[in-house]
């Protein structure tokens, strides 16, 4: 794709990506979505906590 570039390492494996700013302003809604995507895979398997225990902690902090 125009305006993505990736950072191999000696071996030639893609370690990073580099996204010219205006593809993502072209594709904002779809980078996005992919990087949501990219935080949940990554989320995957971690503790998990009640929605009562977020919101507690949600507004202890002020945010909720």
């Amino acid at each position: 794709m125009k305006g993505i570039s990736y950072i191999t390492d000696e071996k030639n494996y893609k370690k990073a990506v580099v996204i010219d700013l205006k593809t993502i302003e072209q594709y904002h809604e779809d980078i996005h979505e992919f990087i949501d995507v990219l935080v949940a895979e990554s989320r995957k398997g971690g503790e998990k906590i009640s929605w009562e225990d977020a919101k507690r902690t949600l507004k202890k902090k002020g945010k909720l």
